[in-house]
């Protein structure tokens, strides 16, 4: 399966989590449709099909992605 950069998964979990937290804010159709964007974007960048399932394989990218790093800082 190809996964996507960290990078580029740290930032749609931030965007998500802006966009989530704008919308329980105000409610706009705008910012609906921005988050339904990023949480389909996450959904296919984690191969996954929900919102949670694709949080979850996030952390877990990132995790492992941090854990890379240290090694080969340490290693």
């Amino acid at each position: 399966m190809l996964m996507a950069h960290p990078m580029v998964l740290e930032n749609l979990v931030e965007q998500y989590g802006t966009l989530r937290t704008l919308y329980a804010e105000n409610g706009s159709a705008e910012v609906r449709r921005q988050l339904e964007d990023v949480t389909y974007t996450l959904c296919v960048s984690t191969g996954t099909r929900d919102i949670d399932a694709a949080l979850t394989a996030s952390c877990r990218q990132l995790a492992r992605a941090r854990s890379e790093i240290d090694f080969a800082l340490v290693g």
